[in-house]
């Protein structure tokens, strides 16, 4: 796993997720993968932060981000 993640990266995970596993349900929450991801990336958005550090992460959005990068061949 990498130790640094570009925000373009969490995106690109979280796309990922939504077209592997589509919100569902009148409330279309999310996946629980992208549900970890999204808000690390809001927060990075919010605070205008180009990367985040994995040991930043949830160890759930950490589990996304390493499930995507094996199947994205990343």
């Amino acid at each position: 796993m990498k130790r640094l993640y570009p925000l373009t990266e969490l995106e690109a995970a979280i796309n990922y997720w939504r077209n592997v596993s589509p919100s569902q349900g009148e409330e279309q929450a999310l996946c629980a993968q992208a549900a970890a991801l999204a808000e690390p990336y809001a927060l990075m958005i919010y605070e205008r932060r180009g990367e985040i550090e994995a040991e930043a992460l949830s160890d759930k959005a950490r589990q996304a981000l390493a499930e995507w990068e094996a199947a994205t061949q990343r």
